[in-house]
């Protein structure tokens, strides 16, 4: 189950209510103690997870075929009916306050959000998702009851089941379970601007954590087939460019990949690698080169047909997990506003060229804007300033 409500939707002195909430609902709800609705749910042998993004929060149950009320009766008590017990709320501040200090302790966590920062500065996109110990100081039973009521709202929600399910049943259990709260008109969202801008952060470490970020595409943006093409040519495995020259030809980094993140109208193009060092400014220069030479060139035929082969493969081994089609139909029903069906994902992906994957590559350089940031030893941190002169040639 997804909703659409996360970092993205909170002001600023919000920041991180979102995952908060997320974690309260845990705490009591219903009939249910902490412990109770954990039983509930592995009573029957199933678990039950929950994380928090920028746009979306998401509720996910695994559980046999029998256990689908008792699902979607804990999952519904968590959304609508949690208790918000005020010593909880007190000592689950504490929680989340380690989390912050263990992502800030864990460089090649802190290094996103160093970057992240820096490419939507002074926006809810550019806000840590755990918020900080400053704007979670407030949090009180009432705050935080208040705050679940406009965030979880029946127009906002997406229930998403995949398996062994008789769709009459199921549609009666969430009537039944998930039409709580009022409808009310979508608060509007500010728009993401990319901003660019370079973060640098020296920690007595053995290695050098890099993330070079350009604007990428939204969700709905119709390149964006050929950019997951793209990527994955650049970075996306093994047989990828920076796989290939970074760590096979020239050993600069044991660890290098490139992904895409999007949003509802804006996105991310981004490189994370880790090295030594003083090898951190010639990665950087590897990364920019090799962006450059895929923008002017475009890819080859045998990469554009491995790309072509890896995403297929995706969409149809995901068809194959009942959690991730559920997951995957849950995220396009907020995007799309429907489900969309794996034959015409893999129609998309393998309809592009290798001039709409030079393109679509292209646009993400076109603003000319780069958000970047190291954080390791003295030597390396010049490495975002180089790979910004790399790319621009």
């Amino acid at each position: 189950m997804a909703i659409a409500a996360g970092a993205r939707h909170e002001s600023p002195e919000h920041s991180g209510w979102s995952h908060f909430l997320e974690h309260m609902v845990f705490k009591g709800a219903g009939d249910m103690s902490a412990r109770e609705i954990v039983e509930r749910i592995e009573a029957g042998g199933g678990s039950i997870n929950a994380s928090t993004g920028y746009e979306r929060t998401v509720f996910e149950v695994r559980a046999m075929a029998d256990g689908l009320e008792t699902a979607l009766q804990v999952i519904s008590d968590l959304i609508f009916r949690p208790v918000f017990d005020s010593d909880e709320v007190e000592r689950e501040k504490d929680v989340v306050a380690q989390e912050i200090a263990e992502a800030f302790d864990t460089p090649d966590d802190h290094v996103f959000e160093m970057a992240q920062s820096r490419a939507f500065e002074g926006q809810p996109l550019g806000r840590a998702i755990l918020g900080q110990v400053e704007t979670l100081a407030p949090i009180d039973r009432e705050a935080i009851r208040a705050f679940r009521a406009d965030m979880y709202r029946p127009d906002r929600i997406v229930v998403s089941v995949s398996g062994n399910v008789d769709e009459a049943r199921l549609l009666a259990l969430v009537e039944r379970g998930f039409l709580e709260g009022a409808a009310r008109a979508a608060s509007p969202v500010p728009s993401g601007t990319f901003m660019g801008g370079e973060a640098r952060l020296a920690r007595r470490i053995e290695q050098a954590n890099l993330v070079f970020l350009l604007p990428g595409l939204s969700h709905t943006d119709p390149r964006r087939p050929a950019l997951r093409l793209g990527v994955e040519i650049l970075g996306g495995g093994m047989a990828s460019r920076l796989f290939q020259t970074a760590r096979e030809e020239r050993g600069l980094a044991y660890a290098i990949d490139a992904y895409h993140e999007s949003y509802a109208d804006c996105g991310l193009l981004g490189i994370y690698a880790g090295s030594a060092a003083d090898r951190a400014a010639e990665l950087a220069r590897v990364c920019g080169e090799t962006i450059r030479a895929l923008v002017t060139d475009g890819p080859t035929d045998r990469e554009l047909d491995r790309a072509r082969a890896v995403a297929r493969a995706g969409i149809r081994m995901a068809d194959e997990s009942p959690v991730a089609r559920a997951g995957r139909l849950a995220t396009q029903s907020l995007i799309f506003g429907h489900p969309v069906s794996s034959d015409a994902m893999v129609d998309e992906v393998m309809s592009q060229s290798r001039e709409d994957v030079r393109q679509a590559l292209a646009s993400c350089l076109a603003p000319g804007l780069t958000a970047t940031a190291v954080l390791g030893p003295k030597a390396g941190l010049s490495a975002g300033l180089l790979f910004e002169r790399a790319l621009t040639g």
